[in-house]
This record gives structure tokens, C-alpha cells and sequence, in this order.
């Protein structure tokens, strides 16, 4: 076998599969899958289609969220007993938010190599398209559906500079364009991008306020990835003078010693929040 595949341990491939297209998948993934020993998918039920469509032979089991710790482990015996195993997800590259996650986890921790190969990715393939700034981007998947993780995390995403890329179901985008627009504000920028690679393929760049009111009127269909702009830094830096602006000076250094520093260390913060030199807030603070 062309990967230096060895019998005497076996090794993990991380299989990417098209997220929409079946000509998106690469050769390299075509002919490992067919090679391994074992595949193991997200669900068999859906893979089964894409293996069919490309002949190949190879037995499937079943790897997912739900077995993914105890299903691991029997995955990380055969492959120490010789075996290579593919991992393939529903749709995309194994390992971006899923359970491929934790079989890598226990691979390395097994000493067992592990190889991905390149392929699709719905969040690149969005980001890549979306009009917005791509040179420094944080991706978040799906938000959690626990009430109190999901309002921390918007919350820690509130002052995010770089591009978020988000998935969302079409049946929950229309309330989570309206969170995201009461964090980000109505008018912050945000391509919607829907079906990726399929037959109805459409980017959507637009603000909030715009996307909000489009679909309040057009019912959402197949499933979104949603790239935001980030927060502008001069946005930020206004917010902190406003913060500041209506503080004493003593205030001003108080604010920074509780947060940390030292007083000296502090009144240089100040200093430069201020624009003026420490002399200045050295002498106003000790005089308060």
C-alpha cells in the first residue's frame, strides 16, 4: 500500500467527504478508503450511499456521539493489533465538531498514527466566499443549547475582532439571527451561506437587520453557515475612553490596581489611556 500502511500497528485516516457534491471528494480519500481494513462513519445508513456510488467494498461500522468514548477504545485495539481504520463523518473533514475528536485523543495517546486527509470543509468553503475578512477568523460550530453555556459564549464573543464562522439547522436560524443581532447589533455584517457545494448553493451577504427581515418573510431551508464580521477595533477603543472618560484619575489607576497591577504599573496604563505622561497622573494621584 502506497501510505506505508503496516500490518504490525495499524493507523487512523481521517477521511474528508463532500459536504454537498460528490465530485468534491479526492482521489487519495477514494483509494484509502477502498485500502483500510475497516471504516468506521458517523452513520452507516448515509455513508453507505456514498460508498456505493464509488464501489468500494470495504466493511463499515458505526462510530458517533453517542458511542464515541467506549467505541474508541475497541477502535484503538484493532488498529494496535494491526488493523487501519478510516473515519469518515456525514459530511466534511472527521475531527472539525464531531466525534472523530476524541478517537484522534486516544490514537495518539495509544501511540497509533494518525494522517488526515484534506478535503471538504463547510466552514472554510463559507468563509473562503463570504465577503468578509478571511485572514484571521475563530470558529464556533454550532452554539450549545444549554441556556446559561450558550449566553457565556455569546457573551465572550461580544468584543471578537476576527471573523466568526457559525453552523445553524434551518429550523432554529431565524430566533439565533435575532440573538446574534442583539449581541452584535442590527447592523454588524453577515453572510448567510446556505447549501454549500449543492444545487442550491446561495451566499447571502447582508446585515442583521436585513437577514432578520428577509426570513421573516422567506421560511429558511437546508442548513446554513453564518460568517460574521468582527468587531471594529476602533469600536472597542471607544468604548474603553467612554469608560474612562467619566472616571477621576484615582479612579482611573484604582480601576487597573484591582484588575492586577501594581500602582506603578497602573499609572502607566492610565497614562496611556489618557495620553498624557505618568508625571502627570503620578502627581495627581498622590495629591488625591
Amino acid at each position: 500500500m502506497s501510505e506505508s500502511m503496516n500490518k504490525d500497528r495499524g493507523a487512523l485516516y481521517l477521511c474528508a467527504t463532500p459536504i454537498g457534491n460528490l465530485e468534491d471528494i479526492t482521489y487519495r480519500v477514494l483509494r484509502i478508503l477502498k485500502e483500510v481494513d475497516l471504516i468506521a462513519a458517523e452513520d452507516t445508513r448515509n455513508s453507505i450511499k456514498l460508498l456505493n456510488h464509488f464501489d468500494i467494498k470495504t466493511p463499515m461500522t458505526s462510530y458517533h456521539e453517542f458511542n464515541k468514548y467506549d467505541k474508541a477504545k475497541v477502535l484503538v485495539e484493532k488498529m494496535l493489533s494491526g488493523m487501519n481504520v478510516a473515519v469518515i463523518t456525514d459530511a466534511g473533514t472527521p475531527g472539525i465538531s464531531d466525534p472523530g475528536e476524541e478517537l484522534v485523543k486516544q490514537c495518539h495517546e495509544a501511540g497509533i498514527q494518525v494522517t488526515s486527509l484534506p478535503g471538504a470543509v463547510a466552514c472554510v468553503t463559507a468563509l473562503t466566499m463570504s465577503g468578509l475578512p478571511t485572514r484571521r477568523f475563530c470558529f464556533e460550530a454550532f452554539l450549545p443549547t444549554d441556556k446559561q453555556e450558550r449566553k457565556d459564549i455569546l457573551a465572550e464573543l461580544a468584543d471578537e475582532t476576527r471573523t466568526i464562522i457559525l453552523y445553524e439547522a434551518p429550523h432554529r436560524l431565524k430566533k439565533t439571527l435575532v440573538e446574534l443581532s442583539d449581541v452584535f447589533g442590527q447592523e454588524r455584517r453577515v453572510s448567510v451561506c446556505k447549501e454549500l457545494t449543492k444545487r442550491y448553493e446561495n451566499v447571502f451577504l447582508t446585515t442583521f437587520a436585513e437577514a432578520i427581515e428577509y426570513y421573516e418573510a422567506n421560511e429558511p431551508k437546508g442548513e446554513y453557515v453564518l460568517v460574521i464580521e468582527g468587531k471594529d477595533r476602533s469600536e472597542i477603543v471607544a468604548e474603553q475612553r467612554a469608560q474612562w472618560e467619566s472616571m477621576s484619575v484615582v479612579e482611573h489607576v484604582d480601576m487597573y490596581i484591582a484588575q492586577g497591577l501594581d500602582k506603578k504599573e497602573a499609572m502607566k496604563a492610565a497614562a496611556k489611556d489618557r495620553g498624557v505622561s505618568k508625571r502627570d497622573i503620578y502627581n495627581e494621584y498622590v495629591v488625591e
